[in-house]
């Protein structure tokens, strides 16, 4: 199983854009009276997102065309893997609180395997086995026993989230392995590279939004399905008025 199928969120974010990009382009900018339910506080977040754009223009998009284009594709797969690997215990809990422990024996067994046989992780042992990548967090969790997702919101830095996922983050961020690693300049340097290597990995991205009428909608609703799309595990409910809004804001 290849690196793209590891990072699933990924690719599903990758066609969602396309989707709502395909949509953006055909229709006049969103009226800014007729806003989101979603997204109550778009002028503050738009100023945000046009900030994070800055900052990604001048330095985290040269990093990552930089790292695409000198190191080979087995290579960027390795430290792809690294990293997943390194969050299989905090998914292997999250499954575990929503219930679902096939999956997360199936996470424990992916890390186990990996991290011998696959050289901490390195190769997708797992994957070549049979098992599966969920990648559950504890904001997932969260969601899945029925809190509120709250209002869009833009981090800086950080980008797009709910403000359910950002009151998880720092819970996410302390059951990162990584956060424990005495060496802090080994850990540093680590967490630079998982960035740039995230950032590598969403290069495709950029051209939809690129292209879109209005790029802060295109990834606003992209983000929020792909949100849906995580926390019901690839199969959210139809939800009229999640459309509706989204049809609101782009006439």
């Amino acid at each position: 199983m290849t690196v793209h199928s590891k990072h699933l969120s990924i690719s599903v974010l990758l066609i969602a854009i396309i989707q709502v990009s395909g949509c953006a382009t055909t229709v006049v900018s969103a009226d800014e009276q007729s806003r989101s339910a979603a997204d109550p506080w778009e002028p503050m977040n738009r100023k945000l997102y046009h900030t994070n754009t800055a900052v990604d223009t001048v330095m985290l998009r040269p990093l990552a065309k930089g790292y695409k284009n000198i190191l080979p594709v087995p290579v960027r797969r390795g430290i792809a893997n690294f990293f997943a690997n390194l969050l299989t215990p905090r998914s292997a809990i999250n499954n575990f609180l929503q219930g679902k422990f096939s999956r997360g024996f199936d996470d424990i067994a992916r890390f186990f395997f990996n991290s011998s046989i696959g050289i901490g992780g390195i190769f997708d042992v797992a994957s070549s086995g049979g098992l599966e990548v969920y990648g559950e967090t504890f904001s997932q969790t969260a969601a899945v026993w029925g809190v509120p997702e709250g209002p869009y919101l833009m981090l800086p830095v950080l980008g797009p989230r709910t403000l359910l996922d950002t009151a998880m983050l720092p819970i996410d961020i302390l059951a990162d392995p990584l956060l424990h690693y005495d060496n802090s300049s080994v850990r540093d340097r680590l967490y630079a590279l998982r960035i740039i290597d995230l950032r590598a990995r969403l290069l495709t991205v950029d051209k939809f939004l690129e292209d879109s009428k209005d790029p802060y909608i295109t990834l606003r609703e992209s983000y929020l399905q792909n949100r849906q799309f995580d926390i019901y595990d690839g199969d959210p409910p139809d939800d009229d008025s999640f459309y509706g809004e989204f049809l609101d804001d782009v006439e």
